[in-house]
C-alpha cells in the first residue's frame, strides 16, 4: 500500500512509519494539517491515516474538505478522542474507521489492510496501461502480455508514477518527491539504480522498450521510439 499519514506526534509517526515500511508499504508523512491536505489532493493513495488534533488544520475540517471534493480515498482516524461522540463525528465528516490511542500495531495494520481490500467505487482508476504493459492498483500486479512481473514496493511505485504520466517527461526531481519524498537533491544515484533494475524487469525481456531517458530531462514511459 502507498500510505498517507497525518500526524503531529513524532513518536507516534515514527512508530507507525517504521512498522509499515518493515511490511513492505511506502509511507508519506505530514506533520501540520494543511501540508497533509495538500497532499492528499496532489497524489494518490490506497489509505489515509489522520489525526485529529493538528496544528494548521484540525482532522475532522481535512476529512470533510477532501470528500467534498469528490476524494474517494479509505480514511482511518487515529487519534486519542475516543468518546462515543468523537466517533460518531469522525464517521459523520467521512471517516470510513476509527481506532483510539494507546493502539496496537497489529490491529492498525488489520484495519488499513481491511481498509485497502474495500472495492473502489465506480469511476475511480484502478488499473493502469501503456502498450501491453499493465498495473493493477487493487491487487498491486503487473503484466507486460501475460507474463507477470515481480517488482519490490518502490519499484512499483516509481513504475505507477511513470504509468500516470505516460507520454510525458517526468523529472528526476519529481521522482525523489514522489517515490522517496525527498523534497530537496540527496545527490545520490537511487533514481537511477532503480529506474536501471525497473528496466531489467520491464523491458528487457520483451523486443521493444516502454522506459526512455529523455536526456538533460528525465524519463518517460511510452510507446515507440
Amino acid at each position: 500500500m502507498r500510505v498517507l499519514l497525518i500526524e503531529d506526534d513524532p513518536d507516534t509517526a515514527a512508530y507507525v512509519i517504521k512498522g509499515l515500511e518493515e511490511e513492505g508499504h511506502i509511507i508519506d508523512h505530514m506533520a501540520d494539517g494543511r501540508d497533509g491536505i495538500a497532499q492528499a489532493m496532489a497524489e494518490e493513495y490506497e489509505v489515509l491515516i489522520v489525526d485529529r488534533m493538528l496544528p494548521g488544520l484540525e482532522g475532522l475540517s481535512i476529512v470533510k474538505t477532501l470528500r467534498a471534493a469528490g476524494r474517494k480515498v479509505p480514511i482511518l482516524f487515529l487519534t486519542a478522542l475516543g468518546g462515543v461522540d468523537d466517533r460518531v463525528d469522525g464517521l459523520d465528516a467521512g471517516g470510513d474507521d476509527y481506532l483510539v490511542k494507546p493502539f496496537a500495531f497489529s490491529e492498525l495494520l488489520a484495519r488499513l489492510n481491511a481498509l485497502a481490500r474495500r472495492p473502489h467505487l465506480k469511476g475511480e482508476e484502478t488499473r493502469l496501461r501503456v502498450g501491453d504493459l499493465t498495473l493493477d492498483l487493487i491487487t498491486r500486479k503487473v503484466y507486460r502480455g501475460n507474463m507477470e512481473i515481480d517488482l519490490q514496493p518502490r519499484e512499483f511505485r516509481l513504475l505507477e508514477v511513470l504509468m500516470r504520466n505516460k507520454g510525458r517527461v517526468v523529472t528526476r526531481t519529481m521522482l525523489l518527491e514522489r517515490v522517496w519524498s525527498f523534497h530537496f537533491d540527496p545527490k545520490t544515484s537511487v533514481v537511477e539504480t532503480h529506474i536501471s533494475r525497473l528496466r531489467t524487469k520491464v523491458d528487457k525481456p520483451f523486443p521493444t522498450e516502454l522506459i526512455h531517458t529523455i536526456r538533460g530531462s528525465g524519463y518517460s514511459l511510452h510507446e515507440g521510439p
